[in-house]
């Protein structure tokens, strides 16, 4: 027996049969007996045979790939979509090629023309931060490769999303705040560009409003980082502007001012109240645990998988975008009163 891969043909030189019963055996065909199947998989997990990729790539015209990309890889939500994405890849046969963009567009539209260079069947994509032009992903969708946007879509041009709904889970938060009694607020917000960043916004905006208290744009602090957020808070302290509830755009935002707070001795809840969106691990660890957004990562992955999927297997004919509203929970922890 040779000592590189295994193929077909060395299965079937060893039974004594033919390279097609082999394949035959393989699929568990009808018209192959059963001893003979039992044979050709033992003999296939005793000398390790894997199919040839490549092969089955050019016999179907598919890769059997999908593409992933990504912002952030150490982000605790979206370890939990591609969790959901590679349950559903795995059991219909399909692998995943996972990219990172680090929050840059450069880096998304190089991974985007490496994923395409690859020969994808479809690509998942959760857009960075920076991404204002869409080209390099609606490339795809003009040579049928199907692509499916993932908590950040966009609407440049026609495509599948699955996203939860931004503005009713930030709306939800900021009543359930000022119902606790916290009437200066303040949100830590992301980008405008972003849907979420917009839609998050909007939803604590208008609670505010339809609470019958006045808004003013002081109330929003672009900060979405960890670090960034300390440093909002710090420029409140020293201005003498600290809110008493503040609703971050994110988890590690709100743990960040929640270090600066913990810095100057300011209770959480006692002094101020703390929420967050995403109920990361970090949300629970925290102390206090943080009050937040359940936003279900491994549930939006499978569905995300399952959509691109189905629109791999049956094309791109006839195309009539779909956007699947995940549900979310708020989670309330000790960081609110």
């Amino acid at each position: 027996m040779r000592s590189n891969q295994v193929t077909i043909k060395d299965i079937a030189r060893e039974l004594g049969i033919s390279p097609s019963t082999v394949s035959r055996a393989l699929k568990d065909h009808p018209d192959i007996s059963l001893d003979t199947k039992n044979a050709v998989k033992e003999l296939a997990e005793k000398l390790n045979y894997q199919p040839n990729a490549i092969a089955l790539s050019l016999k179907h015209s598919r890769s059997f790939t999908i593409g992933v990309i990504i912002p952030e890889t150490v982000h605790f939500f979206f370890s939990q979509v591609i969790s959901g994405i590679e349950d559903v890849a795995y059991d219909s046969g399909y692998n995943i090629m996972i990219c990172q963009s680090n929050e840059l567009y450069d880096r998304e539209k190089s991974n985007a023309n490496m994923l395409y260079s690859n020969r994808v069947d479809g690509l998942l994509v959760s857009v960075s931060k920076e991404t204002r032009d869409f080209k390099h992903l609606e490339f795809f969708q003009q040579y049928n490769i199907p692509v499916v946007f993932f908590d950040r879509a966009s609407n440049a041009f026609p495509c599948d999303q699955i996203i939860i709904d931004d503005y009713q889970a930030a709306y939800n938060m900021t009543n359930y705040l000022i119902g606790r009694g916290y009437r200066k607020l303040v949100h830590l917000a992301a980008p405008q560009n972003l849907d979420i960043g917009y839609k998050r916004r909007k939803g604590f905006e208008e609670a505010i409003i339809n609470n019958g208290i006045t808004f003013t744009e002081n109330q929003i602090v672009y900060a979405d980082k960890f670090e960034s957020a300390s440093l909002a808070i710090e420029k409140l302290i020293s201005e003498d502007q600290l809110p008493d509830g503040i609703f971050a755009v994110n988890d590690l935002t709100a743990l960040g001012a929640l270090k600066a707070l913990r810095k100057h001795s300011i209770s959480v809840p006692g002094q101020i109240g703390l929420a967050g969106f995403g109920n990361g691990q970090n949300a629970l660890l925290s102390d206090p645990a943080l009050t937040t957004i359940e936003q279900n990562g491994c549930l939006m992955g499978r569905k995300a998988a399952e959509v691109l999927i189905h629109r791999i297997q049956t094309g791109m004919d006839n195309f009539s975008p779909i956007k699947h509203i995940i549900d979310t929970k708020l989670i309330v922890r000790e960081s609110t009163k």
